[in-house]
């Protein structure tokens, strides 16, 4: 890939997403806000300078971690995503981004990757470009380590049912901030649109069949905020959660 452009490196379409990871969607939405022209590359987290995706290649300067590249983007291009935005509701957006990916986000990781239907269903078929012979480690080793990450984090060493319930309650604390707005902050998306609209998607993808999942269909207000964020930044991707958007949207 041409070092003379802005390239973003992300995973792929899957799950029923246009990309499977939150924060690649993130990533992607801010670009779009910002108006920038972009490259799109897949790749696999030990191919990123930190070991996770995204990250983007400006020109030669290379960037990781979805936070610091929105920094970089706003700085370089002279843009604000959050134009329009009072430092009260600057500051509510970041404590919004938090609970997204500070919470809801490993509650959602669980649910995919821990979870013995969904992980066979999902996340094991990341091993199926290995050799045969090394497929069933490769999937157990990709699993382990997320169950790793989740018990340092704190919410894997919960039971199911108390992973569920704290996952519902970010899901609840978001609708009620949504409120019977278009966007979270207002009339208008800002930065945190990006956030919120990539983790609530992984999380009501139908693709999954998960008790967060259904928490976001028990809020119209979420079900319809997700469809009406992927008509204007992903037109072109054919979303359905289960079945509700068209009563709701």
């Amino acid at each position: 890939m041409s070092s003379t452009s802005l390239t973003l490196y992300a995973t792929r379409p899957g799950f029923g997403l246009p990309d499977t990871s939150p924060f690649v969607l993130k990533t992607e939405v801010q670009l779009k806000m910002a108006g920038l022209a972009y490259d799109r590359a897949s790749a696999i987290p030990p191919q990123a300078p930190n070991g996770k995706l995204p990250f983007v290649d400006d020109h030669g300067e290379v960037v990781s971690d979805s936070t610091f590249i929105r920094a970089h983007i706003e700085r370089r291009y002279a843009v604000d995503l959050d134009a329009g935005l009072d430092a009260r509701q600057r500051a509510q957006a970041w404590a919004i981004e938090r609970l997204l990916e500070d919470h809801l986000y490993f509650a959602m990781v669980w649910f995919r990757w821990i979870d013995p239907e969904n992980f066979a269903k999902g996340p094991a078929h990341f091993a199926d470009g290995a050799p045969e012979e090394q497929r069933e480690q490769l999937r157990k080793d990709l699993q382990a380590r997320k169950s790793v990450d989740l018990h340092a984090q704190g919410l894997g060493r919960h039971a199911p049912a108390q992973i569920a319930e704290l996952g519902r309650r970010s899901v609840d604390a978001l609708a009620q901030l949504l409120g019977g707005q278009p966007y979270f902050l207002g009339d208008a998306p800002s930065g945190v649109d990006a956030t919120a609209f990539g983790m609530l998607a992984c999380v009501a993808t139908p693709f999954f069949d998960t008790p967060l999942r259904r928490a976001v269909e028990a809020h119209p207000n979420l079900v319809a905020y997700v469809a009406r964020m992927m008509r204007r930044y992903y037109p072109q991707h054919a979303w359905e959660a289960a079945g509700l958007e068209a009563s709701v949207a």
